[in-house]
């Protein structure tokens, strides 16, 4: 996870980001994690997690 480009971490779920997002400065609840106009979802976006699976 970036924030203004500098990489925090790896999240692994939602509350991952919540607490990248709270050390960052911005307070949120996890369960408005997926909604937040303030994340740039790259990828599936929030509802999956982990590596795309092989065919």
């Amino acid at each position: 996870m970036r924030v203004d480009g500098e990489i925090l971490g790896l999240a692994h779920n939602l509350a991952d980001v919540a607490e990248f997002l709270r050390r960052a400065g911005l307070e949120i609840d996890p369960a408005e994690v997926a909604q937040s106009p303030w994340i740039d979802w790259r990828g599936v976006g929030p509802e999956r997690w982990g590596p795309e699976p092989s065919s």
